[in-house]
């Protein structure tokens, strides 16, 4: 099962302080928009987002259907088909995809250890 690009989401308090704080660390802003409280960043191949006021806690994010750098792949399996693999083995969906829907969505689902985990389509 092929989940896509992986990174984390950092709930943040102050995005622009934490902006400089990863900055110092060698992460560039990648993708995003400070004034609405979201920023990509990247340092290599580690990938982290920045989020204030839109997530309650820290999230595993995995976006189906996009290369580390953010571009479309050709092919992949689409998030509503990883949604019935995944229910198929006993995993609870906190969140669902529309089934009916194609194109961009998500789902949303909580591990043995009460990280959230964000899969995310975007193409």
């Amino acid at each position: 099962m092929e989940l896509g690009a992986f990174s984390l989401s950092l709930v943040v308090k102050d995005i622009a302080v934490s902006k400089h704080f990863y900055e110092n660390l060698g992460f560039k802003p990648f993708m995003g928009d400070q004034l609405q409280n979201w920023l990509i960043l990247k340092n290599g191949n580690a990938v982290i987002g920045l989020f204030q006021g839109m997530f309650e806690k820290n999230l595993l994010t995995f976006n189906p259907g996009w290369t580390s750098n953010a571009q479309p792949m050709e092919e992949f399996t689409d998030i509503r088909e990883l949604q019935r693999q995944l229910k198929k083995q006993g995993i609870t969906m906190i969140t669902e995809a529309d089934e009916t829907s194609s194109g961009p969505a998500f789902f949303m689902i909580v591990d043995p250890d009460g990280n959230t985990i964000l899969v995310d389509q975007h193409v």
